[in-house]
């Protein structure tokens, strides 16, 4: 038996899916191959933060996932390394969390997926791969046998030991840690005092502080926040823990009793994991007609980046996938998405890599480190700072375009058109290019008309605008800027060389 489609997606955790949605809602055929018979109820991510959000507000799925998560936004408090980032007292914090169980985030992102006609198979195993010039053809092992779909791509989010990585030839260089977190929330339980300062105060123990208790036999760190107790404790352990074994009450209970000295009371587990920290990136996240997306691709030694940085894959790669298969991509563009990603997931290694000598340390001087960064953090610029490498929204994507705006991402701007009035995420609703005149500069708009069934050109008024033109990709990244210093000469030759760049030869003249 033998199946075709556009693009294979091996792998249905939040990347795979929300790769499936974005390459339906560019039109393009997706099929989900997943090993596993059914969703897998092992806890794992419990919130998404950063830039991500921004997408998917643009995508129109926040209020979705919202809901889902009953709305709940914890605090902009964040650890780091040890220490804590605490945004709360900026005006515009740079990122941002949502508290969701990764159950309900798939949940969401696979009914998003079904509805938009992608085909999610489940219990059907990809055992091989091959590829040519013009196709790649995955070999599948399902509940009825075997059999092969052949595709244009395939796009492997099966996680931080992908098959599909191994298959392609694509190196993953990096180090595993010998430190074993496991994460827990729990109801607090009537016997523990959440005290105004956050301590936990414990009968017949004494007081617990709130944020991270370092001891000799580890770390352990406590927050309370709506009557749920977030507790982790880290212990370097060489055992070799299989992902998909349950973390159980027993085991978080003896291993806080280890760090502690003490045993902690615990109420009604409602989130229990267990992971090891890796620090390894993908040499290259194509191979072929191949590529790889979220942890396939990356895998951090932090807590709070993965999500975020693995939905940001699939949204910079669906859209140039879609443009392949419907045969308008310029030669380079399928290039662009290892260049940026990668890129992008080496920033994340970096404010991660430095969680994890701020983590380990545990002499003098590593105290003295992070007690100096505390010390730092408290200003508001610095806190700024770190909040916008952690949670992604510095990220400028490398690009030769001399302009401050291009590479990054488009602000949500009010825009007043006549006669109605819509945000920059509104239009972003579908992935589609769009040129934003803000002054009204006809010589413009006619380049972006000679890309009349790619490119939507608008002319509309904004407070405070940017520049004087904006051009947007699909993925609400900026490709091209002009201000109004910039002569119309230049200007339009600019516009001109970005849409050639991004999308393709134009269409009229």
């Amino acid at each position: 038996m033998g199946v075709e489609t556009d693009v294979i997606i091996v792998g249905a955790g939040p990347t795979g899916l929300m790769l499936a949605g974005e390459l339906r809602l560019a039109g393009v055929r997706a099929l989900v191959l997943e090993r596993h018979p059914q969703p897998r109820p092992t806890p794992k991510a419990s919130g998404l933060g950063g830039r991500i959000l921004d997408v998917l507000h643009y995508r129109g799925l926040l209020g979705r996932l919202e809901a889902a998560a009953e709305g709940s936004y914890p605090p902009p408090r964040f650890p780091f390394g040890g220490v804590h980032l605490d945004l709360t007292g900026l005006a515009d914090p740079p990122m941002r969390a949502l508290s969701i169980a990764q159950h309900a985030i798939e949940r969401v992102l696979g009914e998003h997926a079904d509805a938009l006609g992608a085909e999610i198979r489940r219990g059907h195993e990809v055992t091989g791969l091959s590829q040519d010039d013009s196709t790649v053809t995955a070999e599948v092992r399902g509940p009825d046998g075997d059999y092969r779909v052949t595709a244009r791509y395939l796009v492997g989010c099966d996680g931080g030991r992908s098959p599909i990585r191994a298959m392609a030839g694509i190196d993953f260089p990096g180090t595993t840690f010998s430190e074993v977190n496991r994460l827990a929330q729990v109801t607090i339980p009537e016997s523990v005092t959440v005290l105004p300062n956050g301590d936990l105060e414990i009968p017949g123990t004494g007081t617990v502080r709130s944020g991270f208790t370092r001891t000799e036999r580890g770390m352990f760190a406590a927050a309370a926040h709506g009557g749920i107790l977030y507790l982790q404790s880290t212990e370097d352990d060489p055992a070799d823990y299989d992902s998909d074994d349950p973390l159980t009450m027993a085991e978080l209970g003896a291993s806080i009793r280890r760090v502690l000295g003490f045993d902690l009371p615990l109420g009604e587990p409602t989130r229990l994991s267990r992971y090891v920290f890796q620090d390894r990136q993908a040499e290259n996240y194509r191979a072929g007609r191949v590529f790889l997306a979220g942890d396939a691709a990356h895998l951090f030694p932090a807590t709070g980046t993965a999500l975020n940085c693995g939905l940001s894959d699939t949204v910079n790669l669906a859209w140039k996938l879609a443009a392949a298969v419907q045969g308008w991509a310029p030669a380079s563009l399928l290039d662009t998405y290892h260049t940026e990603r990668h890129y992008a997931g080496a920033r994340a290694r970096l404010q991660t890599r430095a969680q994890v000598a701020l983590r380990r340390g545990g002499d003098p001087a590593a105290e003295a480190l992070r007690n100096v960064l505390t010390e730092l953090l408290a200003d508001a610029p610095a806190a700024h700072r770190l909040g916008a490498l952690v949670g992604g929204t510095d990220l400028r994507y490398p690009t030769p375009e001399t302009h401050p705006l291009t590479g990054t991402f488009a602000p949500n701007l009010t825009l007043h058109t006549d006669p109605d009035i819509i945000t920059v995420a509104e239009l972003m609703h579908t992935p589609r290019p769009v040129l934003l005149d803000f002054t009204d500069r006809p010589e413009l708009r006619q380049i972006a008309e000679r890309w009349p069934l790619r490119v939507d050109s608008i002319t509309a008024k904004t407070d405070n605008p940017p520049a004087d033109a904006l051009l947007i990709r699909p993925d609400a990244y900026i490709a091209w800027a002009a201000d109004s210093t910039e002569p119309a000469e230049t200007a339009t030759s600019g516009l001109h060389r970005a849409l050639s760049t991004w999308f393709g030869t134009a269409m009229a003249h």
